[in-house]
């Protein structure tokens, strides 16, 4: 074959392999106890499964309506309103995507035009930045740190410009484990009043929180909500991330555009799992009671590790709990995930990979959404660090 007469340009030319699939490729390599990527190693429910399997075998194997099936649409609605207090119509305002990421995707792609300004928190998820340079976007960052991660709006609010379009927000925060909280939410609200600044509430994990602490919806916020996609998984709910189902609120003007997109990025979401969903969220002890469930699995990753020389920086939410190693090594973070992978057989996640600016502070993430036998291996080899 003729080499192409002109070469290539990337439109995303500094980005990779992702850490996560760089860190589970080397664990597998090493034999590694694989605590990096963010997937349970546990089943999901044997009810929902076979929920699915009913559907496929009823023949329900065709293409899914574009926003998804009225039934699970309906479901949503519900959860919604017992969860919130707020009505969002099935019709017009929610629709099945295949997983969070998609459907961060395509609020971006809906909404962000060449030179429009993207204010996001880092460390952040890795999706979103190459999301937003895709569609001619540019990322401004505000950047957290340890051990806290806390907000200071007071920065938001001076880095809001004319061209300002977005602001994405995360709660509970990966990877940080930590939670907006009510006033955070109130503080947001201001800034964005009077303005035409649209938000991204990525709320993938928001019935994985602990210590009885509540979940901040930006639904439960007039002022966010009236401006916000909303983005919840399944996948990360019921621990079937392989599935690839999510879905997405917004008020009817923005989910107008958030479906013109949606069409033509994936059009529709695997029908017999939508069905499954449907009757399974129905009940709604099988959401309600995930926060006491992996809070479970923290606790006792953490009480079994309190005596390493690893520092615990406190979880809120999510399946992640974050290491400082700052009284073992300074190595840095990148170097030292390999170190501990080959030599250790833990594999964790560096944290600095999560900044524009590669910020160390000698913190590594490792998923607790495992099963006891596992946390209690990784735990036994950390002690002996």
């Amino acid at each position: 074959m003729n080499d192409y007469p002109n070469a290539i340009k990337s439109k995303l030319p500094k980005v990779g392999t992702t850490i996560f699939t760089v860190m589970s490729q080397l664990a597998n390599e090493q034999n590694a106890i694989n605590l990096s990527q963010g997937f349970p190693d546990f089943p999901s429910s044997a009810t929902l499964s076979n929920l699915v399997n009913e559907a496929m075998q009823k023949g329900l194997n065709q293409y899914a309506p574009m926003a998804g099936i009225m039934p699970l649409r309906e479901e949503i609605a519900k959860k919604t309103q017992n969860l919130y207090g707020v009505d969002y119509h099935p019709e017009s305002e929610i629709t099945v995507t295949a997983g969070a990421t998609q459907a961060i995707y395509t609020a971006i792609a809906a909404m962000i035009t060449e030179g429009d300004e993207v204010i996001i928190f880092t460390p952040a998820y890795d999706c979103y930045e190459p999301a937003i340079e895709l569609n001619g976007g540019k990322t401004v960052f505000v950047q957290l740190h340890a051990p806290t991660y806390g907000v200071n709006w007071d920065q938001v609010k001076k880095l809001i410009t004319q061209r300002t379009k977005m602001i994405i927000i995360n709660t509970p925060h990966n990877p940080t484990g930590t939670i907006l909280s009510e006033e955070d939410m109130l503080a947001l609200e201001k800034i964005v009043s009077d303005t035409d600044i649209v938000l991204i509430s990525d709320e993938v994990y928001e019935h994985i929180i602990f210590d009885g602490k509540a979940h901040q919806s930006a639904a439960k916020f007039p002022g966010l909500a009236e401006r916000s996609f909303i983005i919840s998984s399944f996948g990360k709910t019921f621990h079937n991330t392989g599935w690839k189902v999510g879905y997405c609120l917004a008020p009817k003007n923005l989910m107008v555009e958030f479906r013109k997109a949606h069409q033509f990025i994936v059009f529709s979401v695997n029908h017999p799992t939508q069905y499954a969903l449907a009757e399974y969220i129905k009940n709604e002890e099988n959401y309600l009671q995930l926060n006491a469930f992996y809070q479970e699995k923290r606790d006792l990753f953490n009480k079994l590790i309190k005596d390493s020389r690893f520092e615990i920086i406190p979880s809120s939410g999510t399946y992640f709990q974050l290491l400082s190693y700052k009284n073992i090594t300074d190595m840095a973070d990148t170097d030292y995930a390999i170190e501990l992978t080959k030599k250790h057989k833990v594999a964790g996640i560096p944290i600095s990979v999560f900044y524009h600016q590669k910020v160390d502070e000698k913190i590594l993430r490792f998923c607790v959404a495992k099963k006891e036998e596992t946390l209690m291996q990784a735990a036994e080899i950390l002690n002996r660090v």
